[in-house]
């Protein structure tokens, strides 16, 4: 039923990652914490350029961030799990500690501009909103820094980590400005081969359910029955079928579980285009 193949370790000498954005990226952070700091990694302008890498082989994993505990999922990484075949393996939670990073010698009173991410922004929201400035969306946090820095302009800010204001030599005019003291980023690990970790304890999948009354309700049924716990439940628009929706599952379970195979048999009965994205 699954063509999964077991493997004690993810990575050897020869291992090779991306991430999107610039150095001094969250995404880097997150890397370094699952793969530590001596891995052979490179960087991407955007998530579909991430995921193209991998499923082309040119890197043998990718990092992604999926969804933050403020602001909520990255839409754009969900869409490209059902578009690609690869599978998530892993995952790394981070904590996000924005900062206002500024050229040296930059004050408050010179700021005109800030520049970061949509979520970062959002994340900030209740600080920024203390000022008149006017607010730039860039791909990713580091690529603010690295404006802010290129630019030398003291009117000019970035929002993003302290790690990457000393990546680009930017002095940190004001620290933890994103409102949630517990903010979190949750990053998967990607690759496109179809690894199975023994010690895996969570499973993602995303299924279609018919577009008629209790379609969803039964198939939830089946976690129920089979004593799973679902962690989380999203769903997407379904791309050229106006009003109907994809939904993606995240629960608790390892796929040699008979429970689990149970659950899944019946999922696959009575779903649209079931799919598994990983067990990790």
């Amino acid at each position: 039923m699954f063509s999964f193949t077991i493997c004690k370790e993810l990575v050897d000498e020869h291992t090779k990652v991306i991430f999107q954005g610039a150095e001094g990226a969250y995404s880097q952070l997150a890397m370094e914490q699952f793969f530590g700091r001596e891995i052979d990694c490179d960087h991407v302008d955007t998530f579909r350029e991430a995921m193209e890498y991998v499923a082309d082989g040119k890197a043998d994993f990718a990092v992604l961030p999926i969804e933050n505990s403020t602001v909520g999922i990255v839409s754009e990484i969900y869409d490209l799990l059902v578009e690609f075949e690869n599978v998530i393996v892993g995952e790394q939670i981070i904590p996000i500690n924005h900062c206002l990073l500024g050229v040296p010698g930059a004050a408050l009173s010179d700021i005109r501009k800030v520049y970061s991410h949509p979520q970062s922004l959002m994340q900030s929201a209740r600080f920024l909103q203390g000022y008149d400035w006017r607010q730039i969306s860039m791909q990713n946090n580091a690529f603010a820094a690295q404006k802010v820095k290129n630019d030398g302009d003291k009117t000019q800010v970035a929002v993003a980590s302290e790690y990457a204001g000393k990546i680009y030599g930017l002095e940190v005019l004001q620290k933890g400005i994103n409102q949630a003291e517990n903010n979190s980023t949750r990053f998967i690990i990607v690759t496109n081969q179809k690894i199975f970790r023994k010690d895996a304890h969570k499973i993602s999948i995303c299924f279609e359910v018919p577009h008629q009354s209790g379609s969803l309700y039964h198939m939830l049924s089946h976690f129920i029955y089979n004593n799973l716990n679902m962690c989380k439940i999203e769903s997407r628009p379904i791309e050229d079928r106006t009003w109907e929706y994809r939904f993606f599952v995240d629960f608790e379970g390892n796929l040699a579980d008979s429970a689990v195979k149970n659950a899944l048999r019946g999922l696959r009965d009575e779903a649209r285009n079931m799919k598994i994205l990983g067990n990790y």
